[in-house]
Order: C-alpha cells, then structure tokens, then sequence
C-alpha cells in the first residue's frame, strides 16, 4: 500500500500518497479539519508527518491512524555534515534528499524558492554540505516598499515580459524576478566549479515561476520537499 506523506506548514497542509517512489495522489488543504476526512478515504501503509505548527501529542490527540513524526533525531538517509545541525529546518534538509534521491545520489543542489530562497549541497558521498540563504520573490517586493518612501507594493511571481523595465512597477518586476533568476545561475555555476557533474533541482512555492530556468541537469520539481519526505519514512520503516 501507499504512503501517506503530510508537511505541515505555517499556512498549508500539503500531502501525497506515494507508490514506489511515484506520486499516486496529492492535495493541499488549509486546516487539519478539512484535510482528516479526505485523508480517512485513503489506505496507506505507513505515514510521517512534518509540522512546524502542531507537536506530536497534539496530532496524535486529533488523528485516528498511527505515523511517524519527523523530529531531528529522526534517522536520515544521508549524513548531515552542517556545522550547527540544531539551526537547520527540517524542510531544508527534506528538500536536500528529495534531491539527492532523484538524483541517485549524485551531487545534488537543490533551489528552494520559498519565503526565503534557500540553496542546499548534497555531495557525491551522500552527505549534506550546507549552502546559503537569501530573501524570496515577495521578502524582497516588501522590502521594496517597506524600506523606501515611495516604491509600491508590487505582485511578484510572473516572468516580466521585458527584462528592460519602462515604468517604476515594471523596473520593480524585474529587478525582483531577474535578479533571483540570475542569483539562482550564478550560484549553479559557482558550485559546478566544485562539482561538475551537479544536478540541479527547483522547488518550493515560487518553483513554477522559473520553469524558463529547467534544462540540462536543472529540474523544476515543486513538491521536493515531499519526496524527501517519503524517502525519510522508507529508510525508517525498510
């Protein structure tokens, strides 16, 4: 049977069913509420759950089904090698072997564009390295109009139609969209000057927008963070 898979963030409950390494269903709810009767219609074998809203006792209070709960004593499938482990999120290192997965353990970075933009190593020896961290397309469209007087607040999320802006909105859009996507092939470069076979994968809430950026070795996957997941809760249950 399936896994279940359920990330719980600030604001959404994403979850899947995974079938040998496939996703066989997925969906995305806005309270746990209207997510527990949808979940109740699908069998499943085993499930984790990552949250960074409810504990574990909570969530054991309100589901009627066993799973694991992902905390950072949880064992991993690679070696963590970041200098200060008790820093690092726990979606951030889900990402990473959801990348590393797909990759089949090649070097791996993975671009996480979420509220923050994160970029996270996983080396030929199955180990994580780190990277680095930078504002996201909205943090910066706020910084925009919160640290000036007179700049607006300006949707983000859409390639510009010209990378040469003709009003101040326009020149907004792209400074923002080209400068995460040049910041994003400045960095791939930067780490395949280290490892050159890399492979490179996009994900996160922003991913869709840079779909322009998928080519050789660079794969938009919006839902890393869930592969990683699963692939977390078969090295715990195999």
């Amino acid at each position: 049977m399936p896994n279940l898979i359920i990330d719980i963030g600030n604001t959404r409950i994403k979850s899947a069913l995974f079938t040998e390494g496939e996703v066989v269903w997925e969906e995305s709810f806005s309270s746990l509420e209207k997510a527990k009767p949808i979940w109740g219609m699908h069998d499943f074998s085993n499930c984790l759950i990552s949250s960074v809203r409810w504990n574990e006792d909570e969530l054991r209070r309100e589901l009627d089904f066993d799973f694991h709960f992902l905390t950072k004593s949880t064992p991993l499938p690679i070696q963590n090698g970041y200098a200060t482990p008790e820093t690092l999120g726990l979606d951030r290192l889900a990402a990473a072997i959801g990348g590393w997965q797909l990759s089949k353990g090649e070097a791996t970075l993975v671009v996480d564009l979420g509220s923050c933009m994160t970029f996270e190593i996983v080396n030929d020896r199955n180990t994580y390295l780190g990277g680095a961290i930078s504002p996201g397309l909205e943090m910066r469209a706020k910084a925009m109009n919160q640290f000036t007087a007179r700049l607006p607040l300006i949707e983000v999320g859409k390639k510009p139609e010209s990378h040469l802006g003709d009003s101040t909105k326009s020149c907004m859009q792209s400074g923002i969209w080209y400068g995460i996507a040049f910041e994003i092939m400045g960095q791939i470069q930067a780490y395949r000057a280290e490892f050159p076979e890399i492979k490179v994968f996009v994900c996160g809430g922003d991913a869709q927008s840079f779909e322009s950026l998928a080519k050789d070795h660079i794969f938009v996957v919006p839902n890393l963070v869930l592969h990683g997941l699963n692939c977390i809760l078969n090295h715990n249950v195999e």
